[in-house]
């Protein structure tokens, strides 16, 4: 099988959006809505959270790429594109931050 790129994987995404296929669990979560993507998005962070807390690496790699597929779904459902992302992404590249800078995280 091809490596695919998540920009690969967003373009897939969005032509799904743009041309539903039936039975497609994306294009159940577009039909849902925002509503439900959210959700999806949370479980999925927290479930990448759990795993990484446990043993097995291959739990946190699955967790991971469920993670990322529900948030380029959401990207897609918001009309934002993958570039805007990897944009941001550049613009921080060899930028320094200080903790000092970040207020801490006290409510854990």
């Amino acid at each position: 099988m091809a490596q695919q790129t998540l920009n690969e994987l967003y373009e897939i995404i969005k032509n799904r959006k743009a041309q539903p296929k039936e039975g497609s669990y994306t294009n159940y979560l577009f039909d849902k809505g925002l509503d439900k993507i959210l959700k999806k998005v949370g479980e999925e962070a927290t479930e990448v959270v759990i795993a990484a807390k446990n043993e097995d690496p291959q739990e946190l790699i699955y967790e991971t790429a469920d993670v990322l597929y529900h948030l380029l779904v959401l990207l897609a459902e918001k009309n934002i594109p993958y570039e805007a992302i990897e944009a941001e992404l550049a613009s921080r590249e060899g930028v320094v931050s200080k903790t000092t800078d970040r207020p801490e995280i006290t409510n854990l």
